[in-house]
Protein backbone atom coordinates (compact mmCIF):
# COMPACT_ATOMS: atom_id res chain seq x y z
CA UNK A 1 0.00 0.00 0.00
CA UNK A 2 1.28 3.05 -1.00
CA UNK A 3 1.22 6.23 1.27
CA UNK A 4 1.42 9.52 -0.13
CA UNK A 5 1.80 12.80 1.76
CA UNK A 6 0.63 16.20 -0.82
CA UNK A 7 -0.30 19.49 -0.86
CA UNK A 8 -3.54 20.13 -2.90
CA UNK A 9 -4.63 22.78 -5.36
CA UNK A 10 -6.89 24.30 -3.28
CA UNK A 11 -4.03 24.59 0.09
CA UNK A 12 -4.79 21.45 1.61
CA UNK A 13 -2.27 19.01 2.93
CA UNK A 14 -3.49 15.48 3.05
CA UNK A 15 -2.72 12.22 3.24
CA UNK A 16 -3.67 8.81 1.58
CA UNK A 17 -3.72 5.49 -0.19
CA UNK A 18 -2.39 5.93 -4.01
CA UNK A 19 -4.32 3.54 -6.37
CA UNK A 20 -2.14 3.36 -9.37
CA UNK A 21 -4.70 2.20 -11.49
CA UNK A 22 -7.07 4.78 -10.95
CA UNK A 23 -4.73 7.79 -10.51
CA UNK A 24 -6.42 8.70 -7.04
CA UNK A 25 -5.63 8.89 -3.72
CA UNK A 26 -7.62 7.05 -1.76
CA UNK A 27 -9.09 7.01 2.01
CA UNK A 28 -8.18 10.64 2.04
CA UNK A 29 -6.94 12.75 5.60
CA UNK A 30 -6.86 16.11 6.30
CA UNK A 31 -3.40 17.03 7.93
CA UNK A 32 -3.88 20.26 10.17
CA UNK A 33 -1.16 21.58 12.23
CA UNK A 34 -2.47 22.62 15.97
CA UNK A 35 0.01 24.53 17.94
CA UNK A 36 -0.29 23.68 21.55
CA UNK A 37 2.11 24.01 24.97
CA UNK A 38 4.16 21.32 23.64
CA UNK A 39 4.52 22.80 20.79
CA UNK A 40 3.01 21.98 17.18
CA UNK A 41 1.04 19.17 16.85
CA UNK A 42 -0.32 17.38 14.02
CA UNK A 43 -4.26 16.37 13.36
CA UNK A 44 -5.56 13.84 11.14
CA UNK A 45 -9.12 14.41 10.13
CA UNK A 46 -11.31 12.63 7.91
CA UNK A 47 -11.19 15.11 4.82
CA UNK A 48 -15.03 15.98 4.65
CA UNK A 49 -14.73 17.00 8.63
CA UNK A 50 -17.00 17.93 10.01
CA UNK A 51 -19.54 16.55 7.61
CA UNK A 52 -17.68 12.83 7.89
CA UNK A 53 -17.00 11.29 10.42
CA UNK A 54 -14.66 8.32 8.85
CA UNK A 55 -11.38 8.75 6.96
CA UNK A 56 -12.89 7.87 2.67
CA UNK A 57 -13.29 9.24 -0.18
CA UNK A 58 -11.09 9.97 -3.05
CA UNK A 59 -9.56 12.69 -5.10
CA UNK A 60 -7.32 12.67 -8.50
CA UNK A 61 -3.66 13.11 -8.11
CA UNK A 62 -4.18 15.98 -10.75
CA UNK A 63 -5.52 18.02 -7.98
CA UNK A 64 -2.34 17.65 -6.46
CA UNK A 65 0.41 21.17 -6.54
CA UNK A 66 3.03 19.72 -4.39
CA UNK A 67 4.57 16.01 -2.85
CA UNK A 68 6.44 15.20 -0.25
CA UNK A 69 9.38 13.13 -1.15
CA UNK A 70 9.15 11.11 2.10
CA UNK A 71 6.32 10.29 4.56
CA UNK A 72 7.75 10.07 8.29
CA UNK A 73 6.66 7.15 9.74
CA UNK A 74 5.19 8.27 12.77
CA UNK A 75 2.65 9.80 10.35
CA UNK A 76 1.87 7.38 8.85
CA UNK A 77 1.50 5.08 11.76
CA UNK A 78 -1.33 7.35 12.70
CA UNK A 79 -2.37 7.59 9.69
CA UNK A 80 -3.22 3.87 9.52
CA UNK A 81 -4.50 4.19 13.21
CA UNK A 82 -7.07 6.98 12.36
CA UNK A 83 -8.08 5.34 9.12
CA UNK A 84 -8.73 1.94 11.31
CA UNK A 85 -9.59 2.80 14.34
CA UNK A 86 -6.65 0.22 16.11
CA UNK A 87 -3.88 1.64 17.92
CA UNK A 88 -0.49 0.44 16.09
CA UNK A 89 2.00 -0.51 18.73
CA UNK A 90 5.53 0.62 18.23
CA UNK A 91 7.49 -1.43 20.52
CA UNK A 92 7.63 -4.96 21.59
CA UNK A 93 7.28 -5.47 25.67
CA UNK A 94 10.33 -6.30 27.41
CA UNK A 95 11.09 -8.71 30.23
CA UNK A 96 8.90 -11.71 30.84
CA UNK A 97 5.91 -12.49 30.07
CA UNK A 98 4.09 -11.62 34.04
CA UNK A 99 5.72 -8.26 33.85
CA UNK A 100 3.72 -5.39 32.64
CA UNK A 101 5.00 -3.11 30.15
CA UNK A 102 5.22 0.30 30.66
CA UNK A 103 3.37 2.53 28.03
CA UNK A 104 5.36 4.52 25.51
CA UNK A 105 3.77 8.08 25.61
CA UNK A 106 3.09 9.11 21.78
CA UNK A 107 5.87 11.81 20.17
CA UNK A 108 4.82 14.87 18.92
CA UNK A 109 6.35 15.25 15.10
CA UNK A 110 7.95 18.56 15.06
CA UNK A 111 6.60 19.71 11.56
CA UNK A 112 9.45 22.35 10.95
CA UNK A 113 11.49 18.90 10.39
CA UNK A 114 9.38 17.69 7.31
CA UNK A 115 10.33 20.89 4.95
CA UNK A 116 14.02 20.74 5.92
CA UNK A 117 16.29 19.87 3.49
CA UNK A 118 18.80 16.67 4.08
Amino acid sequence: MDVKFVKLVSGDTVIGTYNEMKNVLEDVALIQVVPGSAGIQIAILPFGFPFEEKIGGEISMDKVLFEYSNVPEDLKSKYFEAKSNIKISTTMPTGSLGETAKPKEDKVIDIESLFKKP
